[in-house]
């Protein structure tokens, strides 16, 4: 797999957000490129399907800075359905409102869309356990995309941001999972 250290169309989306990001825009710029690689590693791809994928996983946590919270699957959405709407890609909205609302599943995902939407919950997956859990991915790719891509404290602010949460909301730890 060659790593591509630009996505041309991510990078268009994130300059509307960086500000909003701040300080943690390079930990989450990075894990949306780990993570999009890791997808695309899972199964091959149509260039509509990459696509999607791309899109998804721009948006699929940036709840998180627009609500300033853990449970961010929800405002994470209506910024990915404008995308859509003004890039007049409506027909996708669907498919991609559940690669953003499925992506932390426990179980695997056997719904409508299953295929793009399940890669995107195993690849946020691969990410999100530093390369724990892999689902077949060789270990060399990991550490390629991981090292072309650093971690750039992305998991030491989310565990700063559940620390936060925990505290406040103690029986509702993780309101991001789904069974």
């Amino acid at each position: 797999m060659q790593i591509e250290q630009q996505i041309p169309e991510l990078e268009t989306i994130f300059s509307e957000w960086k500000t909003v990001i701040g300080d943690e825009y390079q930990g989450y710029r990075n894990h949306v490129y780990r993570m999009i690689h890791f997808c695309l590693s899972l199964r091959e791809c149509s260039e509509e399907e990459k696509r999607k994928v791309i899109i998804a996983a721009a948006f699929h946590d940036i709840g998180i800075w627009i609500e300033d919270t853990v449970d961010y699957i929800e405002p994470s959405l209506p910024p990915a359905v404008a995308y859509l709407k003004r890039e007049g890609l409506e027909a996708w909205t669907e498919e991609i409102s559940l690669m953003i609302t499925e992506h932390h599943k426990i179980r695997a995902y056997r719904g409508e869309y299953a295929p793009l939407v399940e890669i995107f919950r195993q690849g946020d997956l691969v990410d999100f356990s530093l390369g724990a859990v892999r689902f077949g991915l060789p270990k060399a790719l990991i550490n390629d995309v991981k090292q072309a891509f650093p971690n750039a404290d992305f998991h030491k602010n989310l565990g700063k941001r559940a620390a936060r949460w925990f505290v406040r909301h103690p029986l509702n730890p993780a309101p991001m999972m789904k069974w």
